[in-house]
Formats: C-alpha cells, structure tokens, sequence
C-alpha cells in the first residue's frame, strides 16, 4: 500500500481542488453583487453638491469692484482745535520768569482726518460714517479718477453714526442698493475703501454673522458682521455683494492693535436708508419715541410673574406727561409685544418703538398684575442725542 499513497494524495488534492472551483463558479456572481451594493450603500450615504453648486462660484470678482469702485471715494476732512493754555500763564511767579506775552490766549491747531464715503445720487449725495465728519470744517472728496470735490453736509444721524453729504457735481456714478435681508451668514462679500490713506483698497471676507446689537457702537445696531478687513480710514467705505450692489456702510471693527482682526461691522443698507431719506428730505432723522425706563426681563424674574418663558421687558420708569403716561403704561408692566412683533430684549423695544413715526399709534400686549394687559400709545418725537 505504501507506493499508493502519494496517487491517493494527488487524487484527494484534486478532488478539493475541483470543489472549491464549483463553489466560486456557483456563488461568485452573488459575492460580486453584494460587493457591489456594499458600494453603493457606502457612496449614496455621503450627501453630494450638485456640480452647479460646486462650480457656481465666480474665479474672479473684478466685474463686481468694476461695478462699484467707481462710487467710492476718499473723504479728507480739517477741523480746528482750541487749545485753552495752562492755569500756569496766569500765575505771577511764572509770568516774571517767562514775560507777559508768553502763552497768551488759547492756542489753535488743525486736524485732519480720512475716510470714505459712497455715492448714492447721481445729483451728488455721498453716504458716509457720522464719527468721519464730525466736527469738520472743510469737507473735500476725492473721486477714483482723481477729481476732488469740495463737500457739504446735508445732515447726520448720530445715534446710527450715518451721515449724508452732497457735492455740486452731476452725472456721477452711483451704486445700486441691495436688498441686505436676504444675506446668509456664508455669503461673499467685499469691502471697499481708503485704509491708513493708502487709496482705493478692495478686501474680500464672508459674512460671518448678522443682526448684531449691544455692541455699544451706535444707540441703533443691527450690524452685518463679516471677516473681510476693514481698517481705520475703511470707515463709510461700501460693503458689497459678490454681484457688485451695496449691501451696507463699513462701520467699525473689533481689534486690540488697532488693525483689522478679521471681525469688522457694517450698518446694513436696509438701516441705512431710512436715516439716508430723512437726512435727504429735512436734514435730520425723526423717530419715535414713548418716555419709558426698560429693564430686561430674567429668567428668574419671568418665573416670580409667572411666565412660562422669559421673553418680554419690564418697565421700570414712565417719563411724567411723556406718551407712555399718557396712554396708560405703568412701572412694573410686563410687555411682550409691540406692534404684534414678539420682544424678546430692550433692544428689540427699542427698535420698534424707534421705526414707528411720531404721532402713530403703537400696539402694546403684555401683563399688569397677572393679567393681560392690551394698550395703544401714540408715539412722540425722539429728543435728537449729540454725539
């Protein structure tokens, strides 16, 4: 038997060998197709971008700076200063010493300062910063092509750190508004202006967040936040879409050095333009106004009224004779909502209260002593605040 083993082992190998082949013959069309669908689970589990989505993106934003470079300028305004001189003038020992002409009278000195400005009227009206002009005695403007203007104030509008300013020169390029509502925090945009005075500059970011407030900027926020830089001089300078239309006034930023860290505020056009029409119309902004203290309302104080959420104000103090008093608010009542608008903060008081025209009727809802509370108010005028 010994010389046989070696056939049998040959024999048996085969044999194995020949089942194995069967099996992969018999079930390899299944293992490809459950290969198969293992991929296909894999690839439709990762959501995919349409390709439009993906290359939707313009290469270049030159057409938009080509659309709105031109209604950008440079505002280069002077102001003098008066220095009173030191109560040591007047002291008789240093008088001796130094002679009776030495410091007399205060002393004067100019200041300049730069920033810019957008054109928004073909007749010459130019948006800019409040806190650009402030206090200026010459105004002048420098157009792209080189022109410069000289410049005169329409009006301003403190509280909102806008200011409207014309020049007696037609025909010149303006920029379209865009409908800043619609932005989404994603959103590209540019800034343009005159940082440091180095000329035009055009910077690109996103915008990083919207409805901004409490900032203590402005008495009125609602800033568009975005990463494009923005740098001192950049002030009243334009912020774009990527379609070239100007979606808000470049503002302020938040730095530590003084230079741009990539967190900069613009006031959104659709702020902007009412102040910009009253200024236009009679030289200053007109807005509502009630004569009430606000405190914000807690968590823990919305549970000791019995709130179920702390949305909502309290009013703390009523100006005597003011509209408030007249229409019936009371310290201590609760207010949830002005105008059907649900208020969640003072600031969002502040901002309804301020949209409604002196002399119109607001809507107050809210709690008195536990129970509803229904009133209509009319408005008076905001006391105009100097900054």
């Amino acid at each position: 038997m010994k010389p046989y083993k070696p056939v049998v082992f040959l024999f048996q190998s085969i044999t194995i060998g020949l089942a194995i082949a069967f099996l992969v013959l018999v079930w390899q069309p299944q293992l490809l197709d459950n290969g198969k669908k293992v991929v296909e689970f894999i690839e439709s589990s990762t959501p995919q971008l349409p390709v439009t989505a993906l290359s939707s993106g313009p290469v270049s934003y030159a057409d938009a700076v080509a659309i709105a470079a031109p209604a950008v300028v440079n505002i280069h305004t002077r102001k003098t200063v008066v220095q009173q001189r030191s109560p040591l003038f007047d002291d008789p020992f240093f008088r001796r010493f130094f002679g009776e002409q030495f410091g007399i009278g205060p002393s004067k000195r100019e200041e300049t300062s730069l920033g810019s400005g957008v054109i928004v009227n073909a007749k010459g009206y130019i948006l800019t910063n409040n806190h650009v002009i402030a206090g200026a005695d010459a105004i002048q403007v420098t157009l792209r092509d080189g022109r410069t203007l000289a410049a005169k104030l329409v009006g301003s509008d403190p509280e909102a750190d806008l200011a409207v300013l014309k020049v007696e020169q037609e025909n010149l390029p303006i920029l379209t508004i865009g409908n800043a509502d619609a932005l989404r925090v994603g959103d590209v945009v540019l800034a343009i202006g005159n940082p440091f005075g180095v000329g035009q500059t055009v910077t690109l970011g996103i915008v990083s967040a919207t409805g901004r407030s409490s900032l203590g900027i402005n008495t009125f926020e609602n800033f568009i936040q975005t990463d494009a830089a923005i740098n001192p001089g950049n002030s009243g300078g334009a912020l774009i879409s990527a379609r070239g239309e100007l979606i808000g006034i470049n503002t302020a930023i938040f730095s530590k050095s003084g230079g741009s860290q990539g967190i900069g505020f613009a006031i959104p056009m659709s702020l902007a333009k009412n102040s910009m029409a009253q200024i236009v119309e009679k030289g200053y902004v007109s807005r509502g106004w009630m004569g009430v203290e606000i405190q914000e309302l807690t968590p823990q104080l919305a549970e000791s009224f019995g709130l179920k959420e702390g949305k909502g104000i309290i009013i703390a103090g009523v100006l005597k004779e003011g509209p408030a008093d007249r229409g019936g608010l009371r310290p201590g009542d609760i207010i949830l909502k002005l105008n059907d608008k649900v208020i969640e903060s003072s600031h969002d008081a502040l901002n309804v209260i301020a949209q409604t025209p002196p002399g119109e009727q607001i809507r107050i809802e809210g709690q008195r002593d536990g129970k509803g509370l229904e009133l209509k108010i009319v408005v008076g005028e905001r006391p105009k605040q100097e900054r």
